[in-house]
């Protein structure tokens, strides 16, 4: 059974699919019936891939949305993958680091190796200036597209 819905004039104040799946729905404004935000909001000012890892010769993944692993190429550098490829290369990746110093937890960096960006996954590298490659306690990525 399949419901067609069309045109302009079609109001609902509220519906409910108990079964099935609706493949393509088309709106300008999400609303959970107090706040409510345009629907390019959603689209593009979501984060499109990110990651929590540690960066060590065997990276470990802690959380993630749409990186399928990463990848360690050498002391402090390291590929992260996605699940499904960006569009294109026009994405921004922002990072950061976190060392953990006797127990207390310091700032550290972590950042893209200008020209290493692909559909497929971006290269990032600890800050050479802090004197740690490997080791950083936790690595943080968000895609955005």
């Amino acid at each position: 059974m399949s419901l067609t819905i069309s045109g302009d004039t079609p109001n609902f104040n509220a519906a409910t699919i108990t079964t099935g799946t609706v493949t393509t729905l088309t709106t300008t404004t999400i609303s959970d019936g107090t706040n409510s935000t345009s629907a390019t909001n959603c689209i593009q000012g979501s984060a499109k891939a990110w990651i929590c890892f540690k960066l060590d010769t065997t990276p470990t993944i802690r959380a993630s949305y749409n990186v399928s692993s990463v990848t360690y190429v050498s002391t402090g550098i390291a590929n992260v993958n996605f699940t499904n490829a960006m569009s294109d290369t026009n994405y921004a990746v922002t990072t950061t680091g976190y060392i953990d110093y006797t127990g207390s937890y310091g700032r550290g960096t972590a950042r893209e190796i200008n020209g290493t960006i692909s559909t497929t996954y971006f290269q990032i590298r600890t800050d050479p200036n802090i004197g740690l490659f490997n080791g950083v306690d936790y690595i943080g990525c968000a895609v955005f597209r």
